[in-house]
């Protein structure tokens, strides 16, 4: 901190005059921002729905009361499929990020070009969100399962290759250099220096990646990517307000239980 002086007494400040102003014209130019994008918001908006908004969600859920329970049997399948899409581009995802990540980390790539074409596919599949994902491969393969499960895939190579070349990169270097004084080789290395490392981390992610999918999973029905979205969406484009409560709750079931599986086998296993 900088220190002036008044009546010869020396006084402790947060900033000199120079960066209390750098400071202060940052916070304005901050404001100045943020009030643009509401005017820019506020001018997109329809006030008068808005105002009537509170009123409409009240009937909605009115609509929506009682749940049509006697439909829930009929969620069994698209809720097993949903599952089914969430586990497979899991698998798949995290197959796929796994070479990905050691040759994206700095300290078990090959080469410099390999570690940017790593960093490229991870970047590209983090830029993309897993709906987008299934859009275009709806679109390319048709509606179904398949396109749901590659879209998940998709969606987590880049969530997860990047923790796992992260946690490559922060190993501790003293076994991986004492591995490599017994002459072992580049393997060997890879195997007993740096794998036993990383394993929990790369339990730990995965298992929450899978959490995650869950829940995304439940929406890809609405583009025709499978799954009880796809329940959903007939459900609300047929004005079927206690079918839609029904779903929401099979949906909040269906993510409660994966929570608790999700917490359990990180304590199990890390």
């Amino acid at each position: 901190m900088p220190v002036s002086e008044l009546n010869g007494q020396k006084i402790w400040q947060r900033r000199d005059r120079p960066t209390a102003i750098k400071h202060w014209l940052m916070w304005l130019v901050g404001t100045l921002i943020v009030l643009w994008c509401w005017q820019i918001i506020s001018d997109a908006t329809t006030w008068a729905f808005v105002r009537d908004s509170p009123e409409q969600a009240m009937q909605l859920i009115a609509r929506m009361f009682p749940p049509n329970v006697a439909y829930a049997p009929t969620l069994v399948r698209p809720l097993w499929d949903t599952l089914n899409i969430a586990t497979l581009g899991s698998i798949m995802g995290v197959a796929i990020a796994l070479p990905i990540s050691f040759l994206a980390a700095t300290n078990t790539t090959p080469h410099p070009i390999v570690r940017s074409i790593a960093l490229l596919m991870i970047v590209t599949s983090r830029s993309i969100n897993s709906l987008i994902w299934a859009l275009l491969l709806v679109a390319i393969l048709g509606p179904g399962l398949l396109a749901g499960v590659l879209a998940i895939g998709l969606r987590s190579i880049g969530f997860v290759g990047k923790l796992f070349f992260e946690a490559i990169e922060e190993i501790d270097r003293e076994p991986v250099e004492a591995v490599t004084a017994t002459g072992a080789s580049e393997l060997q290395v890879l195997s007993y220096g740096i794998v036993p490392q990383v394993l929990p981390t790369f339990v730990g992610v995965s298992v929450f990646r899978w959490d995650i999918n869950i829940r995304e999973s439940t929406v890809l029905g609405l583009v025709g990517a499978g799954g009880i979205g796809v329940q959903l969406s007939a459900a609300v484009n047929g004005l079927q307000w206690g079918r839609v409560c029904t779903i929401f709750i099979v949906i909040f079931l269906m993510v409660l239980f994966s929570e608790w599986v999700s917490a359990k086998a990180r304590k199990e296993i890390i």
